[in-house]
């Protein structure tokens, strides 16, 4: 009996859903089990010396668990490669050390995640590498940039952490291209179940895959992907010679998490719909920021560039101020009050003083009176019923 072998890869061919479980999946060799081994070890017996049997000599320059996620995660994101790191950082520090000079210059989103900014302001400025930042979402703003300096990359999140502001991806793309700048997505909020900017023409996509690739809140690590073999090559070698690789166990939590993302994400977006909807009926909220809703001024070019959904991530400013704010955050009992995002649990947290606390009195800084909120996949009336709870300590 013989068993047909498909291109799992091939994203014309398979749905999102079908290529996450099966790409980089095929059953262990030697025993056929269905789900990839964690393998382990630090390092394998050769055949000879200087021949590692298929090219496996050490774990931190190649794993076979490790292997299967790019491999998987790759087939998801629509491009030819994905190199996976120890974070979501370190993934953007190894891109940008491996492919940028000192007087190089970066345009960045005048919205993006405190850490990103921090990286980028503390240590590429100091290492020689310009800053500037400009509302990405003004593509014309965008084009006046470049025009006015020269720029190697444009840095865009969208949706953006953590005021949910949407870029037209292929807008922004076409302008940079047109003066010879590289585009970088940070695809986090959206993840690949929604959202694939290398074919709006970016250069590419970046990850922290502890969010909604993960899924469940228990792995730290991050992902490159793109289509370039050059810049492919650039980044894996720094990635071995720096050496911030995830581990197998961390590999394997990946591809368990991504073999369900299509389905989580279906479901934080239809969660976070219903509440976004229902908080802008609330008197004690003075805005709500969420692409779904009609009244985002990105809706348009969202609900174009991001498909199934608009993600699980919504923002509030809170009536009240600060003190406000604060007290809404700490009154929850099934959202949890804690950093990140992008769990199978409801998150809530305060952006100015915990997540985007680098970048106060910045340009970049945020609402003192906004909350975030990362929506899981509990019962929505049960999440609706705690919301409205805590609003009721304002």
């Amino acid at each position: 009996m013989t068993t047909a072998t498909f291109d799992f890869a091939d994203s014309a061919a398979f749905a999102t859903a079908t290529r996450a479980i099966h790409a980089g999946q095929e059953p262990d060799p030697a025993t056929g089990a269905v789900v990839t081994p964690i393998y382990m070890t630090s390092t394998y017996k050769q055949d000879a010396v200087g021949a590692p049997r298929n090219g496996y000599d050490y774990s931190r320059s190649v794993n076979p668990t490790r292997d299967s996620f790019d491999a998987q995660l790759a087939a998801v994101e629509g491009a030819r490669y994905a190199l996976s790191f120890s974070s979501g950082l370190a993934a953007i520090d190894v891109l940008l050390r491996s492919t940028l000079r000192p007087g190089d210059n970066i345009l960045l989103g005048n919205d993006v995640y405190g850490g990103t900014y921090r990286l980028l302001a503390k240590v590429f400025v100091p290492w020689g590498i310009g800053l500037d930042v400009v509302d990405v979402t003004d593509t014309a703003a965008v084009a006046a940039a470049m025009e006015a300096k020269e720029y190697r990359y444009l840095w865009v999140e969208t949706p953006s952490n953590p005021l949910l502001n949407i870029t037209d991806i292929a807008a922004v793309s076409a302008v940079a291209h047109e003066h010879g700048v590289k585009v970088a997505v940070d695809n986090t909020f959206a993840s690949p179940a929604l959202q694939h900017p290398l074919e709006d023409g970016a250069d590419v996509v970046v990850y922290s895959t502890t969010k909604y690739i993960g899924g469940h809140s228990d792995v730290v690590g991050g992902a490159v992907a793109l289509n370039d073999e050059e810049t492919r090559e650039k980044i894996a070698f720094l990635q071995n010679a720096a050496g911030a690789v995830p581990s197998p166990f961390d590999s394997w939590l990946d591809i368990r998490g991504l073999k369900t993302l299509d389905l989580r994400v279906r479901r934080h977006s239809e969660n976070a719909l219903a509440i976004a909807r229902w908080l802008e009926g609330r008197p004690e909220i003075e805005r709500v920021w969420y692409p779904g809703l009609e009244s985002h001024p990105g809706h348009e070019v969202a609900a174009r560039q991001m498909h199934g959904g608009f993600g699980g991530m919504i923002s509030v400013q809170v009536k009240g101020g600060l003190e406000a704010a604060k007290r809404f955050a700490e009154a929850t009992r099934i959202f949890t009050l804690a950093e990140s995002l992008g769990g199978v649990e409801s998150l809530i947290e305060h952006p100015g003083a915990m997540t985007h606390a680098s970048v106060s009195g910045t340009t970049l800084e945020v609402p003192e009176n906004l909350v975030r909120l990362s929506v899981g996949i509990e019962g929505v009336d049960d999440l609706i019923a705690d919301l409205e709870q805590a609003l009721r300590v304002l």
